[in-house]
């Protein structure tokens, strides 16, 4: 295929690509501004290995930075700002990279990042010194093979351990024609990106925009009431969300709505609750359900909003690119795509054990299928708690108390028990203490006695990876000590 961005220069030179707070780019001037990025981005380039770390942020510099990398050909390891030195320098010895580009806002957010160089033993470059580089003639890719891999994303880490995950323009492709084919394409598209663009909830809108010639508006933070006013002053028409972000909009929703042109939220990151569901049902507020992953570039199976009602708690049905089963021995949900991944960096042993004799990939999700062929996902294989020889999945537990009054969030793990093997154990994030016998009365009410927390600890937040789910296996961690 030919290089994205001269495609759409090519195109729609004055289209609308970019807008970041009171500036905007056509692609033609997104086109321009990368050719003079990549050529001075040319004399790290020439030194390195063919793979560059990037600890990006949502700004224009690092927009315009993976656009330039991706001209270079250089294949761009994604890392997340807002891990810890020891779990970066993990990733980056992985990655084999001996130069990281980071963003200068990052300094403010993460003052250790200023102690990378030393901690992972490589060569940090904020953007700001790239720009005071001399220029050369960039070796720009005229075209992109479906096989060559352009972006590596560490997998969120739920269960501690993840794994750097090779992208290609393939799989980028027709994760975005999949998500066209889903959402439906207008010439007035507009999406609005809050989520990290190092993560690949971020990344894809960017690829998407690229493939559509479509603008994205991008945020660089999260904020309820700067992205309410967004919604309802600029002509957005679609925004990802992941649950906690829809509920914080829900709580501030203007009496108005927002903008006319507004078509619909994709979440993602986990399953809506019904109360949430309802809630935007009463609001005329589209949401379309969506389940994905860092191996699959972005979603792969939807939820139609008009089918949110008829199959609450479902995340819907494989998207067109997209082939599913359900593995009859273990349930386990399996997919066969395009848009599937090829394998892991440095471990194919790993990769290779997650593909099936006949090349499906096994996603590492229990599900189920009803009578009318939605999918519904109960849980991580790795997360299921054996308690008294019963089966049971964190999330059934954590829907059953998402409507309890007080609670904000509500998460559940496993941890050892000497008569049940395992019990699970409830952590809620609300405005006061919760006595157990009143959680318990609850849970009673919509759960069989079994799977009902046998402790509840009030904290002060969840820890969550980037994409919102919640790092289970650290809250077992503080538990135990």
């Amino acid at each position: 295929m030919e290089n994205w961005l001269n495609k759409q220069a090519a195109l729609v030179p004055n289209k609308t690509a970019l807008v970041f707070e009171n500036r905007s780019w056509s692609f033609q001037q997104l086109k321009d501004e990368t050719g003079m990025l990549s050529g001075k981005l040319q004399n790290i380039i020439d030194k390195s290995t063919g793979r560059i770390g990037f600890l990006a942020a949502n700004t224009p510099s690092s927009y315009l930075t993976v656009l330039a990398l991706q001209e270079l050909g250089v294949q761009i390891v994604l890392l997340n700002f807002r891990l810890s030195l020891f779990e970066l320098s993990k990733q980056i010895k992985i990655a084999n990279v001996d130069r990281v580009l980071v963003d200068d806002s990052l300094q403010t957010r993460n003052k250790e990042l200023a102690e990378l160089t030393e901690f992972a033993d490589v060569r940090c470059w904020k953007l700001s010194q790239i720009k005071q580089l001399a220029k050369h003639e960039p070796h720009v890719v005229e075209e992109y093979k479906d096989d060559q891999v352009t972006t590596i994303m560490f997998t969120s880490g739920t269960t501690g351990n993840p794994h750097g995950v090779l992208q290609t323009f393939k799989n980028h492709f027709f994760s975005a024609v999949g998500s066209a084919i889903n959402l439906g394409l207008q010439a007035n598209d507009m999406w609005l990106c809050a989520v990290p663009i190092f993560h690949i909830s971020g990344f894809s809108i960017m690829m998407r925009s690229l493939i559509y010639g479509m603008p994205v508006l991008l945020v660089e933070h999260f904020q309820e009431k700067q992205i309410t006013w967004l919604l309802q002053e600029q002509p957005v028409t679609l925004m990802s969300v992941v649950p906690q972000m829809l509920k914080r909009l829900l709580e501030s929703f203007p009496a108005g709505g927002y903008n006319q042109d507004f078509r619909c939220f994709l979440l993602g990151g986990a399953a809506i609750d019904e109360q949430t569901l309802r809630q935007c049902i009463a609001l005329k507020l589209p949401v379309i359900q969506s389940y994905g992953m860092t191996e699959t570039c972005s979603q792969v199976v939807a939820l139609s909003f008009s089918d949110a009602l008829n199959a609450v708690g479902s995340v819907g049905k494989p998207l067109f690119p997209v082939q599913l089963r359900i593995n009859e021995k273990t349930k386990e949900i399996e997919i066969k795509a395009p848009n599937v991944v090829s394998g892991y960096l440095g471990a194919t042993h790993i990769f290779e054990e997650k593909l099936t004799e006949d090349g499906w990939f096994k996603t590492g999700d229990v599900g189920h299928y009803d009578e009318a062929k939605f999918l519904f996902v109960e849980g991580r294989k790795g997360e299921m708690l054996i308690s008294g020889g019963e089966n049971i999945f964190p999330d059934e537990i954590e829907n059953a108390y998402a409507g309890f009054p007080t609670i904000t969030e509500f998460a559940v793990c496993g941890v050892p028990d000497d008569k049940w093997g395992e019990v699970p154990v409830g952590f809620y994030v609300g405005s006061q203490m919760i006595s157990d016998n009143e959680l318990i009365a609850y849970g009673s009410k919509k759960l069989a006695r079994f799977k009902i927390p046998k402790q509840f600890v009030k904290v002060e937040r969840l820890p969550r990876t980037a994409s919102g789910k919640v790092k289970r296996y650290e809250l077992a961690k503080e538990l135990r000590q």
